[in-house]
């Protein structure tokens, strides 16, 4: 991790990020367990693809929904006791996901796991707002998107492991066990950060809460917030449409691979994400936000096309080492983005709907994809993803202005010189 004096971090600070890595370490090292054996569980029920993906869109379902009113109880309960609620609520989706007896119990108990990851993940980017600045922003968040990364991918291959050895419910009984561990982490060891921001940066004073539809309705006219979703909402459906739902059966049925050797492929990810994450940072917040993001999607779009024609083991890897390193480059650029342009005194708020917006995707990915795949083939809803990432790229890049602020300029005090009137 980079020192803290080149972060522009207080002591206090810089322990919040900390606990906020490990927690988010835990959480999404969980997670990353059942990834390889999501729609295979599925797949157990007798279901069509479309059914299969179904089970993946209700948990971005429930994200979509409650991403909005996580952002709320962040703001009124405070950052801690959201992380915890989320943590809480993991459990007992997950617990109900390993023990359910049909489909319909199954698709339940995904959505209120992903009611569990919405109030976690909401409110941990609402902690990395609170204790950033725009010109640390995107090395703070880089460093949380490395961590964030690399544990979904490393708790990869563990999960298909789990699930060649035992059973495909083992991985969903791990999962319930390290969300326990993030409920502990946030209720005693995470501090809390709710009016942090706003003590350390000179704001103009707190403008009248609004409701929801004046929130909205200025966010939606506030310079490329749209935008920024909709690089977002692209993001997320490639992930959770493709990655986690196509990908595996792809793999599974055309190449013929084992749990254990897609959980191996996907965790391939957390390896390239981790090197390149932190120096993705350090450029966001030296060039900007676009000069990262727009060339992320470009190669997203190229790297899941990879997965369309890869015909073998090998092949599999390089495409996933690709992805890798395409998603990768943004890191929390997205993010840091949607950050600097929250008006004042509407972080929390800003962060809720955009994460709104981009879980969308994590909804339309799986069905849509799972609807292409069974009228058409696997690999044509390939191509849809990656015409969709390049097209979302291309947008922004020509109609979103850049949100990194200009740094001041250093104050020169000029000695007065001999002569001097």
């Amino acid at each position: 991790m980079a020192r803290h004096t080149e972060l522009g971090l207080s002591r206090q600070t810089r322990t919040i990020l900390i606990w906020m890595c490990v927690l988010i370490s835990v959480n999404q090292f969980g997670f990353g367990a059942i990834v390889p054996v999501i729609a295979l569980y599925a797949e157990d029920f007798g279901v069509s693809q479309t059914a299969i993906g179904l089970t993946i869109a209700i948990y971005g379902l429930a994200r979509f929904l409650v991403n909005v009113p996580a952002g709320t109880v962040a703001d009124r309960a405070g950052r801690r006791a959201t992380l915890a609620i989320g943590g809480l609520t993991t459990v007992v989706g997950t617990v109900i996901c390993a023990v359910s007896p049909t489909y319909e119990v199954f698709l339940i108990a995904r959505f209120i796991a992903g009611a569990g990851a919405a109030f976690v993940l909401t409110g941990g980017q609402i902690v990395l707002a609170d204790i950033a600045s725009p010109h640390n922003r995107g090395r703070v968040m880089s460093i949380y998107q490395g961590v964030f990364l690399f544990s979904v991918g490393a708790g990869a291959w563990p999960g298909g492991w789990l699930a060649d050895r035992f059973s495909l419910s083992t991985p969903f009984w791990a999962n319930a066990m390290l969300a326990a561990v993030v409920t502990l982490l946030a209720w005693f060891l995470v501090p809390e950060t709710r009016g942090l921001r706003d003590a350390s940066v000179k704001r103009s004073p707190a403008p009248v809460p609004m409701p929801f539809a004046a929130q909205a309705r200025l966010l939606a006219a506030t310079p490329g917030f749209l935008l920024i979703s909709v690089v977002s909402f692209a993001g997320f459906f490639a992930r959770t449409g493709g990655l986690f739902n196509v990908i595996p059966l792809l793999a599974e049925e055309d190449i013929g691979l084992s749990p254990d050797q897609i959980g191996m492929g996907i965790g391939m990810i957390s390896i390239v994400g981790l090197v390149i994450v932190y120096p993705s940072g350090a450029l966001v917040d030296r060039f900007g936000r676009k000069a990262v993001i727009v060339p992320s999607m470009l190669c997203s779009g190229i790297a899941i096309l990879g997965y369309g024609i890869a015909d073998s083991y090998t092949a599999f890897l390089i495409s996933s080492a690709f992805w890798s390193a395409a998603s990768g480059i943004s890191g929390a650029a997205p993010a840091a983005y949607a950050a600097d342009i929250a008006p004042p005194g509407m972080t929390a708020p800003a962060l809720g709907i955009y994460r709104a917006l981009a879980d969308f995707g994590y909804v339309a990915g799986p069905l849509l994809l799972g609807v292409i795949s069974d009228v058409l083939s696997p690999e044509s809803a390939l191509l849809f993803t990656a015409v969709m990432l390049v097209a979302s790229g291309t947008v922004f890049a020509l109609r979103a202005p850049e949100s990194l602020p200009s740094r001041p300029a250093p104050v020169i005090n000029r000695e007065p010189v001999k002569g001097d009137t």
